[in-house]
């Protein structure tokens, strides 16, 4: 199947485009850029060209930032196209419902990603997790935003997200494996004097659960949460890559390079079938803690 992919930057290039390439369902077919261009495929810088020029293409993939993309996933779907969301799938949770709606009318596909999801060991600790019952979970998620969003000044923008463009990750981990729903019941929030948008926060969940999340770690990075239940003590670490059980390996794999062939493999079989998929829980804590947050001023930040 032919596909398009719309913003050609870093995640796309280093996730995407070698998914694509080495799917058996999909064809690259063309990019819609500003600027990104990739080698041999035919490019456009606007979806409504893209859109006019190649009716062939029936699914469009976004790596847009969230605040930009909403204008182009509604021409996508007005379109008839199925259409693929890099996470978060929208600035506001409005604009997604308003998406889903769009699909529904057109009869097309929509799939919100949220590649964490597809990591390794994810579905393993969410079997291990059925039916036991969690007296306290830890987060901790903390990475260096000039490592993965080099200049990307976007990120610290209103809508940008901040710490949330990686925090959201470890909360679609949690909503995938938790075995009963959780909701946000506190948060606080670190600005940089200079910016519009958290670089780091701390959030309290129901069921004992906390979070901390930080964009400013140097060094080693650290994707981990551990669950304390009435059978035994969970980690996963790695991104949900890789499941401990009471300290000891209990399988995964150090590696995060399965998960965006596997968000592809997805949207082949959702396409296949007429279907979409559409899971927002983990953008609904998002909003939660800018609703709940308390909001804290630091220094200014630099790229």
């Amino acid at each position: 199947m032919k596909i398009a992919l719309a913003g050609i930057g870093k995640i796309a290039l280093d996730q995407h485009v070698p998914a694509i390439a080495a799917s058996p369902d999909w064809e690259l077919a063309a990019t819609i850029s500003r600027h990104g261009r990739v080698d041999g495929v035919e490019a456009f810088t606007g979806i409504t060209d893209m859109l006019a020029a190649r009716p062939d293409i029936a699914t469009v993939s976004l790596c847009l930032p969230p605040v930009p993309r909403f204008e182009v996933a509604q021409a996508v779907l007005q379109a008839g196209r199925n259409l693929m969301l890099e996470k978060p799938p929208g600035a506001t949770l409005a604009e997604v419902h308003i998406l889903q709606d769009m699909a529904h009318a057109k009869g097309v596909s929509l799939y919100a990603t949220w590649h964490s999801r597809m990591a390794h060991a994810v579905a393993a600790a969410r079997a291990w997790l059925a039916g036991k019952t969690i007296h306290e979970g830890r987060i901790i998620w903390r990475e260096d935003v000039r490592k993965w969003h080099p200049g990307q000044d976007w990120i610290f923008e209103a809508g940008g997200m901040g710490v949330f463009d990686p925090g959201i990750n470890a909360l679609s981990i949690l909503t995938e494996i938790l075995p009963q729903p959780v909701h946000l019941t506190g948060a606080d929030l670190d600005f940089p004097d200079n910016r519009q948008a958290p670089i780091a926060a701390r959030l309290s969940l129901s069921g004992n659960i906390t979070a901390d999340l930080d964009f400013r770690q140097e060094g080693p990075q650290t994707w981990d949460m551990e669950f304390q239940t009435d059978a035994g003590r969970l980690a996963l670490r790695m991104g949900g890559n890789l499941l401990e059980v009471d300290g000891e390996p209990s399988g995964g794999a150090d590696s995060i390079m399965g998960e965006y062939p596997a968000l592809y493999a997805r949207m082949a079989e959702l396409v296949q079938q007429g279907q979409s998929e559409c899971d927002l829980s983990p953008m609904v804590l998002v909003s939660d803690a800018f609703t709940l947050g308390r909001r804290m001023t630091v220094e200014p930040f630099e790229f």
